[in-house]
């Protein structure tokens, strides 16, 4: 359980983890949610044959063609077109049965009854056809898709007025340390204020979990285990109070509620003291560190897979490949992930991490906009070698 690589303990952390509950929520709620099943078109997209733009729809490969009545959306010709004839017709609007090409309203001339129009020869039909966007029966969006805009704005095309997702993962968060005040409040001389629980805070809710924050308790193992003992939920988060010292007294605390734990520290910089375990009534541990930036990078790396397995999305976390902007040393026996700055020169991703990596500096965070990779080992690497990367949600 000790120094675990990486992905091994991640893999400790997600052992076990079942399907989720669902839930019904109305379209315009669902933004954010995960499918808990898949979204199926139970008709086509456009159902009928459909004007691309503003014109007249006519039939036949002539010249001139006799003026029948319009189509426009929502509300077609009809009927049939015969050879000779033509409709006005606007963009959405349906093609007529028997129309062969739409004609640009720009190219066609009116003249009383009647409208002339290029040859037909080589001219583009301006047809949307039935079913060019999707199928009755395709499945649009598969189960364990996180529902944006776009996934939302096809769920809407498909007519489902409401979605079934898994329910959001409820989780206590906990803040412990006597250095720490909350947010507002006066810290002495000796105390900072309590960056890391709002942090987390933001990124459990922006990750689909409810959040229940608990006021900070200090180096007290007997506040530690009275705070969490009913605090239920699927998941416990704890901010600090993660190493050994003689103030580290987390693990102590819930050893009283039976806490057995599954990782004890991981091979990782920064963050190594994060621990995982459960607790006799099921629920899952997560102890992070208190430094800021050790909390934060590890909270992307488990604890953003954990509420996505929760809530039966794709765990993760998803890396890309970057080329570095600048050489970097060799790496130590830990796998590191640095805070870095991206930029795209010539469509290529370059990533350079800042040279100061203490985890105490919540400001480097907040200006790097990915986290850069090194393997535990890595020799030096020149500008240009490939690295992978972490992107970091920026808004």
């Amino acid at each position: 359980m000790k120094d675990l690589p990486v992905e091994e303990a991640r893999a400790r952390m997600l052992a076990g983890i079942e399907a989720p509950a669902a839930e019904s929520v109305e379209l315009a709620q669902a933004i954010g949610r995960v499918l808990a099943e898949p979204v199926t078109a139970v008709r086509a997209q456009p159902p009928f044959d459909a004007s691309a733009m503003d014109g007249w729809a006519v039939s036949g490969p002539g010249e001139r063609f006799e003026i029948m009545g319009e189509s426009a959306a929502g509300q077609g010709y009809g009927r049939r077109l015969e050879p000779g004839q033509a409709v006005r017709i606007f963009t959405g609007a349906p093609v007529p049965p028997g129309a062969t090409r739409v004609v640009l309203q720009e190219v066609a001339e009116r003249q009383d009854g009647w409208v002339r129009t290029p040859p037909a020869d080589h001219a583009p039909t301006h047809v949307r056809p039935a079913g060019g966007d999707f199928k009755a029966g395709d499945v649009l969006l598969e189960a364990g898709l996180r529902l944006d805009p776009w996934r939302l704005s096809l769920a809407a095309a498909a007519g489902r007025a409401s979605l079934a997702v898994a329910a959001r993962p409820k989780v206590t968060l906990l803040s412990t340390g006597e250095e720490i005040v909350p947010v507002g409040g006066a810290p002495a001389g000796d105390q900072i204020f309590d960056s890391g629980g709002p942090t987390l805070a933001a990124l459990i809710t922006g990750w689909g979990g409810q959040v229940r924050h608990l006021a900070s308790v200090g180096d007290d193992a007997d506040a530690i285990a009275g705070a969490l003992d009913g605090a239920g939920g699927a998941l416990i988060v704890t901010l600090g109070g993660a190493s050994v010292g003689d103030h580290d007294l987390v693990k102590p605390a819930l050893a009283r509620l039976g806490l057995q734990l599954a990782v004890e520290t991981i091979r990782i910089r920064p963050g190594k003291p994060t621990w995982f375990g459960r607790l006799t009534d099921g629920r899952r541990v997560l102890g992070l560190p208190g430094n800021p930036a050790s909390a934060m990078v590890c909270a992307e790396l488990f604890l953003r897979p954990l509420l996505n397995a929760l809530q039966g999305a794709e765990p993760g976390p998803a890396t890309l490949t970057a080329r570095l902007g600048a050489p970097a040393g060799a790496n130590g026996p830990r796998e590191h992930w640095a805070r870095a700055r991206t930029e795209v020169r010539d469509g290529v991703i370059h990533a350079v991490a800042f040279s100061d990596q203490d985890s105490s500096l919540v400001s480097v965070f907040a200006k790097a906009d990915a986290l850069m990779r090194r393997a535990a080992g890595a020799p030096a690497a020149a500008a240009g070698e490939r690295v992978d990367i972490l992107p970091l949600e920026r808004l």
